[in-house]
Formats: structure tokens, sequence, C-alpha cells
């Protein structure tokens, strides 16, 4: 094949199930298809600014088995800002230079990133200055990324929460207890409000809605008082307190991090509705696992269209998924917005709908 291209393919700030079907979906692709040489760059920049630059060779057998398997063959990092990067001696230094020689060493025509909104934005800006040729695909279990109705890894992480809730509520009822799940969502609701529905919850708690304890506590005293004496509550970790400040914590590393609005809920709620409450925190959980079967149908699509997007010489594109289809978009456009739950949106007048109490 005329003129047989080198490109790289790396995963980028936090995991999520489905990466590694994007990957195979490179792969086979690239290979199957075009004839072309893939490189996985291991740990995302970090790979290209190591000299000599660390990457795997892929090829079709390599990733013939991984289209299940959750987390990144390739590893990833969300730290370590490489326009100011924390080097062994305590300097603070520029790295973006060292990213771009790894990847003229390797000789790549082109990388493919896949990522959030914070790691597309940087990806992107190391591209400009280095002259390197990106092309976006859109991942994050929060599914707030701009652009894209779908990003790789949210499906699973809604299964995850929904599979959480179907349990609870046999707890939940055998005590009359009221069962709260704290999910992840650093500034949206959609994990919340998409597993809540789904998994019957009776309180939905998500950032872009105000909500009162006194409505909270009035929805579990209804049920009480119908008999029904216990209640389940989903609840986003970027829900704030009543006084509108953030609940998070600081860890042994001095890193602040969202989570505890679950226990500040359950406390208050005890208190007004004489209920015993208990805490789930999923946390991490809603990363792992074997990526849902929509997760792998959305992976495979959009790698695949990412290679293609290179063969067209299409580059600073993120590939999207809107009204059905696969199209592609400027980076720079899909970055700039920023996909929030719609306070009166469909899913939200669905939940009101069912009766759900969203605060």
């Amino acid at each position: 094949m005329a003129n047989p291209k080198r490109i790289g393919i790396l995963t980028s700030g936090g995991d999520c199930a489905g990466l590694n079907a994007v990957i195979r979906a490179v792969v086979r692709r690239a290979v199957g298809s075009y004839g072309w040489e893939v490189l996985g760059i291991y740990r995302a920049t970090q790979g290209l600014m190591n000299h000599p630059p660390e990457f795997l060779s892929l090829d079709i057998k390599s990733v013939d088995s991984i289209l299940t398997h959750g987390g990144t063959i390739l590893g990833t990092t969300n730290k370590g800002d490489p326009f100011a990067y924390p080097m062994p001696d305590g300097s603070i230094v520029n790295r973006a230079e060292d990213i771009a020689e790894g990847y003229r060493r390797l000789g790549l025509d082109a990388v493919i990133g896949i990522g959030g909104d914070g790691s597309l934005a940087i990806l992107r800006q190391l591209a400009q200055q280095g002259g390197m040729n990106l092309v976006g695909i859109p991942k994050t279990i929060d599914n707030d990324l701009g652009s894209t109705e779908r990003s790789v890894g949210f499906d699973t992480a809604v299964n995850t929460a929904t599979e959480a809730l179907d349990r609870l509520h046999f707890t939940a009822a055998s005590h009359s207890r009221v069962m709260i799940l704290e999910v992840m969502g650093r500034d949206a609701g959609h994990i919340a409000i998409s597993a809540g529905i789904a998994g019957g919850a009776h309180v939905i708690l998500i950032p872009e809605i105000p909500y009162s304890l006194e409505n909270i506590c009035n929805k579990i005293r209804e049920r009480q008082d119908r008999g029904q004496n216990f209640s389940i509550m989903i609840v986003a970790e970027a829900v704030k307190n009543e006084k509108g400040d953030i609940i998070s914590h600081t860890n042994t590393l001095g890193q602040n991090r969202l989570g505890g609005v679950g226990h500040y809920l359950a406390d208050a709620i005890s208190k007004c509705s004489g209920a015993e409450t208990r805490v789930t925190t999923l946390g991490h959980v809603q990363r792992g696992g074997t990526p849902s079967s929509l997760d792998r149908l959305l992976a495979s699509a959009f790698g695949v269209a990412a290679v293609d997007l290179i063969a067209e010489e299409k580059f600073d594109r993120m590939v999207a998924w809107q009204n059905r289809q696969i199209v592609d978009v400027p980076i720079e456009e899909a970055i700039a917005q920023y996909s929030t739950v719609d306070p009166e949106g469909a899913l939200v007048k669905t939940a009101r709908g069912l009766g759900i109490c969203l605060g």
C-alpha cells in the first residue's frame, strides 16, 4: 500500500470501561484496512516525554482479546501538567517540547488521544505547539464533554450505579432504612439522574438543581405515612450542602477530592425523619469492570472513525455521537462546550413525572 502511515494512540485522564475497545478498533482499522503501523504510547504523554519514548507496537493479534477488558492496556495518568511539570528536584519545568520530540523520534504521522475535556485541551495545546497531528476520541464517565451525546465509559458507569441501587432496595426494605448511594459526577449529574430513574430511586440529587433538606424529609415522611418504611436516594458527589459549600476532603498527598455529601445528608435525614440511614459511596467501582455492550459499540465506532479521519488528513478534530450518527467536530468546539443535565430536559421531566423528589 502506498504511503503507509505510522500512528500513535494514547489514553489520558481517568480510566473507564471501553478504552481497550477503542484501542482494538483503531488497530483493526489502521492495520487491517490501511496497512499502517500503530504504536501504543504508555501512560498518556508520559511515554512521549521520556527519552527514549515508551511505547508498545500493536498488531491485530495483540489486541484481539481486549474488547471486554476494563481499564487500559496502555496505562493512563491524570496528574503532571506537561506545561508545568514537577521534577524530582522540586523544580517546575515546561516539558511540551520533550513530548513533541518524542512524537518526532517515533516518526509518527498522527496521534489519537482518548480523553475528556481537560485531557483533550492539554493534548490540543501540545499538538499545536509541537506540530503534531491530533485526532480526539471522547471518554468520560461523567458524560459532560460538549458536542457529543455520549462518551465512552458513561453507559457502563450508569449500569454499575443502577445495579447498586437494585441491590440496595432489598436491604433498605428489610431493615426499614433510608439508603443513600453517592456516585461520581464532578460537575454534572448525568450518572445520578440516569441511574436514579433506571434504579427506581425515590430521591435524586444533582448539582444542576437546588435542593432543601425539608423537601427531602417531607418525601421520606410521606412514604412512611403510606406504610413505605424505606427510601432510596442517589446523589452526585458534586452536590453541595444547603449553604452552597462544596463538600470535599484532602488526602495525605494534599490533594483535594470531592466526596462526603452522602454522609452529610444521612445525618440530616436521620434527624428529621427518625429513619435509620446508611450510605454507600460507589467511587471507582464505576470506572472499572467489563464495558457494557453500548460502550463497546460506541468505542468501536469511534476508533474506526478516528482512523478514517487520519486517512482523510482531517486533524484537530474529535469524533462524536450526534443524532444516532458518528460525526467529527473541531476539538476546540468540543472542549468549549460543557454538557450538564438540563433542568428542563427530558430526564428531569421523566423523574418528576414518576414522582421522584429532585430536592
